[in-house]
């Protein structure tokens, strides 16, 4: 559509320049034309007046006048003059009492001409006269002094343009006509070649946001051996190439889902009796030798963190299964908060680190699992306290009539703006040698994301590099609910305005 109209504009503006120059070449002509009879007539004219003037026996200035005049009106009458030669005599010559004589003497001379013509040149101008009727016209006046018996008598000759602005109108509105037609003209050839440029591109792009949908079998016909059937062929080289590669990581990542999931099931035998024999070994650790009960104790701890592993893989490989399933309940979102908190207070009070619950003291009701959400809130305040350098944690809620918001800020090392997304990577660390106080195994934020997805909400970070980082969980209050307001704002107490 573009390209038409480009092409209407430029042809419309091409078309108008070379109009008005033809139209101006013709008007010239006309004008040149009118001109030359103009001086070839005003010739005549004056030696006929000069003829008539002598051999009339005329008494009195005014009848001399007349009779000149008289005998340039019998002229063009008795010859046969076409209509440019036609105009209208018009003498004048000065009176006894200095006043102008003319005739006929409702004649019309332009006062810039006669100056001129008094001083023995021949001259002319083009200028808009008045009628007998009243209206105008333009006319060409010619002026030539006379050698006659009268002193002074001037011949004047106007010629009206009647004809030439009529001629002029003509070709003007053939020219516009023929305007209006080649440009219909070229603006249908235009988009009939465009059309077929246009069409098969227009048909790669619809093939290519169907195949970008998710339809992978779509593809362009081919048809003929041009430049549009190679770039078929080439788009569907392309996408049969996009297609496997596609179809390959999509059976990839089955395969690795599957295999955790495998995985995840058939430990859990094997660990459950490792579990039994450990903790028989536990229960009478008292009676073995010291470096016997350390490594009990080690085992212990360490086969807590493979069962956390274990349960957190199987967690985030139903995720991946899309297999995850939630338990909605309407429930008093304080009490998420409170249930979440309570396996980390030895936690915090080991890391010396204050933990401030800021809540409202009326009830905060949302419809979430309240599983879900505790294990959310408990995967921010754990991170919250291994990053926090031992400075106070706080954690917020707020809630609106559509949403419902928490956050968890800490006074500790921050994050980098590129490790904001980063941080809710499976088994991403900012600093790999930071030790974990909470016993981690790298895929809390990523399952935390995952479970707010499911409430249909959104999990974000933000930090400043040396000042404290803040997660924000934002959920509906309702299921199926939109985020449409934010309760509490991400930012970092403590920022510069720019950073916050």
């Amino acid at each position: 559509m573009r390209v038409v109209t480009s092409v209407m504009m430029v042809s419309v503006l091409v078309v108008g320049i070379l109009g008005f120059a033809l139209v101006s070449i013709v008007a010239q002509r006309l004008m040149d034309a009118k001109f030359t009879v103009a001086n070839e007539e005003i010739d005549r004219a004056r030696g006929v007046v000069e003829q008539q003037i002598a051999a009339s026996g005329a008494d009195g200035l005014q009848a001399r006048l007349n009779v000149g005049r008289e005998a340039l009106s019998d002229r063009q009458t008795t010859t046969e003059a076409g209509a440019a030669a036609a105009y209208e005599a018009v003498l004048v010559a000065p009176g006894p009492n200095g006043e102008p004589v003319m005739s006929p003497s409702d004649g019309q001379i332009p006062g810039q001409l006669r100056p001129f013509v008094q001083q023995g040149m021949v001259s002319s101008q083009y200028d808009t006269l008045e009628a007998r009727d009243g209206s105008t016209y333009s006319a060409l006046v010619i002026g030539t002094p006379t050698a006659s018996e009268v002193p002074g008598l001037e011949l004047y000759l106007v010629f009206p343009m009647t004809g030439e602005e009529s001629t002029l109108a003509l070709v003007r509105g053939l020219f516009a006509g023929a305007t209006v037609v080649m440009t219909l003209l070229l603006v249908g050839i235009t988009w009939f070649f465009a059309n077929q440029v246009t069409a098969p591109v227009r048909s790669a792009s619809r093939i290519a946001e169907r195949f970008a949908a998710g339809h992978l079998r779509e593809r362009m016909a081919v048809e003929g051996e041009d430049e549009m059937a190679r770039l078929a062929v080439s788009f569907n080289k392309m996408a049969e190439s996009l297609s496997l590669q596609i179809r390959q990581l999509e059976e990839y990542g089955d395969l690795q889902r599957q295999f955790t999931s495998d995985v995840s099931h058939e430990l859990r035998t094997p660990l459950t009796t490792v579990r039994m024999a450990a903790d028989l070994i536990y229960y009478d650790a008292e009676s073995l030798e010291p470096h016997t009960r350390r490594a009990a104790e080690l085992m212990i701890a360490e086969l807590d963190r493979f069962e956390m592993l274990l349960a957190d893989l199987l967690e985030i490989s139903r995720h991946d299964a899309g297999v995850a399933d939630l338990s909605a309940e309407r429930v008093d979102v304080r009490q998420c908060v409170d249930a979440a908190f309570q396996p980390l207070v030895v936690v915090a009070q080991e890391a010396g680190t204050e933990v401030r619950l800021d809540m409202p003291d009326s009830p905060v009701f949302a419809s979430v699992d309240s599983r879900r959400v505790e294990r959310i809130l408990r995967n921010l305040v754990a991170n919250a306290i291994d990053h926090s350098e031992g400075n106070p944690v706080v954690v917020a809620v707020r809630a609106d009539d559509a949403v419902v918001a928490f956050t968890v800020t800490d006074q500790g090392v921050g994050l980098k703006p590129e490790q904001e997304d980063l941080v809710f990577n499976r088994f991403w660390r900012a600093d790999p040698s930071r030790e974990r106080r909470t016993g981690g195994t790298g895929l809390g934020l990523a399952i935390a994301r995952e479970d707010a997805l499911l409430h249909g909400g959104e999990l974000e970070a933000h930090g400043v590099p040396g000042v404290g980082s803040c997660f924000r969980l934002m959920l509906p209050v309702r299921p199926g609910g939109t985020l449409s307001s934010a309760p509490l704002r991400l930012e970092v107490p403590g920022a510069p305005a720019e950073a916050r």
